[in-house]
């Protein structure tokens, strides 16, 4: 295997959790766990097409994979191009880029990390999990601009956020009362209203079916409290439309604020998330932004459940 990062730059960029996002014994933690699983796929791919030649025969490639590992990670916390990751480990730009589509979505398989012994992949763990444990949910919307699609496709209208009047895609995520990510759903297009996402993965009838688990969430989730028997609460609706009295106007203000000061904990979360500068503004395939989403959002919680262990770079 031809060694194109050397053993000193490969350390160094190991060591530096500013180029990374993810502590050395994280990434190791990575290495042993989806190592294996790559070398199973490409394994398969090799065996799988026709061949004239025995598997293993023709040129090598020229990525480890922890090399590969690294370009993704570096590719996914600071958004950098396939271009300079290509001149930054010596390879080519194709190289690159079937090494970032071979090891994301396989990252984007592991789902959230909570505790050493204990991940969540479906929005079911998730919801079984608080019941579990007697914690309180969160739950939001966030949108991650995407490039325009192409005049004349179909649905085109569909990424228009009607918040942002942008092109953007929608993902719902759910964290902790102490703001830890639990669950980032798979993308749908801005337009979709946050509500109508929660009713499509299938929300409602987890909570009416499942344990009693109470799930904060904004005003753009009202409605999905008389649907799950109040399980879902969300801000206090105003009776009073015109011409309230002043008691009424303080105890509507005194309530809001407390249920808000209850949820900012997701957008904490939220923001950890954007630091990511490839869920900032995404510039790739919008084919690919599901997997993006909750590949940083297992590698985030991943993070945030080695330094709530005790874990230390």
């Amino acid at each position: 295997m031809v060694r194109v990062v050397g053993i000193r730059t490969r350390a160094a960029i190991i060591r530096s959790q500013r180029i990374t996002g993810l502590a050395p014994d994280v990434i190791a933690e990575l290495v042993a766990e989806i190592g294996p699983l790559w070398h199973e796929r490409h394994q398969a791919v090799l065996t799988a097409r026709p061949r004239r030649r025995a598997v293993g025969a023709g040129a090598k490639y020229k990525l480890v994979f922890v090399d590969r590992l690294l370009a993704t990670l570096v590719h996914l916390r600071h958004a950098t191009t396939h271009d300079v990751l290509a001149c930054w480990f010596g390879v080519d730009r194709s190289t690159i880029t079937r090494a970032i589509g071979e090891v994301r979505p396989l990252l984007a398989e592991r789902g959230c990390t909570v505790a050493p012994d204990i991940r969540l992949r479906t929005l079911a763990e998730v919801i079984d999990h608080l019941g579990a444990s007697g914690q309180t949910g969160i739950i939001d919307g966030t949108e991650v601009r995407v490039r325009r699609p192409a005049a004349g496709r179909k649905d085109r209208e569909k990424f228009i956020s009607g918040k942002n009047k942008q092109n953007a895609v929608k993902s719902m995520v759910v964290t902790d009362a102490e703001g830890r990510l639990l669950f980032c759903s798979p993308a749908e297009p801005a337009s979709c209203a946050d509500i109508t996402h929660a009713r499509k993965l299938g929300l409602v009838e987890l909570l009416a079916d499942g344990p009693a688990v109470e799930i904060l969430a904004d005003a753009g989730y009202q409605g999905l409290g008389a649907q799950t028997g109040g399980r879902v609460v969300t801000p206090p609706h105003r009776k009073f439309k015109k011409n309230p009295p002043e008691w009424y106007e303080e105890m509507h203000e005194r309530q809001r604020k407390a249920h808000s000061s209850r949820r900012i904990r997701v957008e904490h979360g939220i923001g950890h998330l954007k630091n990511w500068r490839s869920l900032a503004r995404h510039h790739g395939r919008r084919e690919h932004m599901s997997d993006t989403i909750q590949a940083v959002a297992g590698l985030l919680s991943h993070q945030q459940a080695a330094t709530a262990s005790g874990t230390r770079t």
